[in-house]
């Protein structure tokens, strides 16, 4: 009886062959970074936070606050690099705020 290739993998480890496999990356992606935008920012922020929404490299943030909009807009360098630690990885290289 030939032993299958999974047998030794963790669920952890098997959830992300079947994410591969199933080119589901780019949607868990983007589930990933609202979550981290959502953790990182706060209540203050998430209350005027409409949208976040990633589309290739550029995460797309709405905001319905001018004077937020503008604040944030002075740091978004740190909020890139913060959201990619958060992530683990690269993923985040633009930020537009609008």
């Amino acid at each position: 009886m030939a032993k299958r290739k999974n047998d030794n993998l963790s669920m952890g480890e098997a959830l992300n062959e079947f994410i591969k496999e199933n080119r589901l990356q780019p949607g868990m992606d983007k589930v990933d970074v609202r979550e981290a935008w959502k953790n990182l920012m706060g209540n203050g922020v998430n209350n005027y936070t409409s949208t976040v929404e990633l589309r290739g490299d550029t995460l797309f943030v709405g905001l319905s606050s001018s004077v937020l909009r503008e604040e944030l807009s002075l740091g978004k360098s740190k909020i890139i690099t913060m959201l990619n630690e958060d992530l683990g990885r690269d993923l985040v290289k633009k930020l537009v705020l609008r």
